[in-house]
């Protein structure tokens, strides 16, 4: 199942794609820890979208966790919130128990093979993606930034013709 979800995120990825802002976004179609298949990204969405790639061992990834979580509720109604644990630079087990010791209730999507990692060249964690309701990348933070700031970001681009 894994071959199919890395070739259908390869076959989406726009011609000349870039990880960074103002290129379009690839779409992300990868198992989540509920055992579904998620496709999010590549212009599918009318929210602005929040994508946040981490792994369990990552110190910066525990400091930002309960902040993510804030985010995901107090801002729930205007943006779509993902996780992506990087499973091939982590251990299910392990990412699925941060999952739980920090309460995460928005989806996490597991890349078991690094092809979503790779795409979007994810070389530190936490990085983390903002992507308009058109699939545009419109910011790529690489660590952790204040939760003042993330609420600047996302209120900055969650308003309609935000570009």
């Amino acid at each position: 199942m894994q071959q199919g979800a890395a070739a259908a995120t390869e076959l989406a990825s726009p011609s000349g794609f870039k990880p960074k802002a103002g290129y379009e976004s690839a779409a992300i179609t990868l198992p989540g820890m509920d055992d579904a298949i998620h496709t999010i990204g590549g212009g599918a969405g009318e929210k602005l979208l929040f994508v946040n790639f981490w792994a369990s061992w990552c110190g910066p990834c525990v400091m930002e966790a309960p902040d993510l979580q804030k985010l995901h509720e107090q801002y729930g109604d205007v943006m779509e919130m993902y996780g992506v644990n990087s499973t091939n630079y982590d251990k299910e087990r392990s990412a699925r128990e941060f999952v739980e010791e920090f309460g995460l209730t928005f989806p996490m999507l597991m890349d078991r093979e690094g092809t979503i990692t790779k795409l979007y060249k994810v070389n530190n964690f936490p990085t983390s993606f903002l992507i308009d309701g058109n699939g545009v990348i419109r910011e790529r933070i690489n660590g952790v930034v204040t939760y003042a700031e993330w609420e600047r970001l996302i209120l900055k681009w969650s308003k309609p013709n935000a570009a």
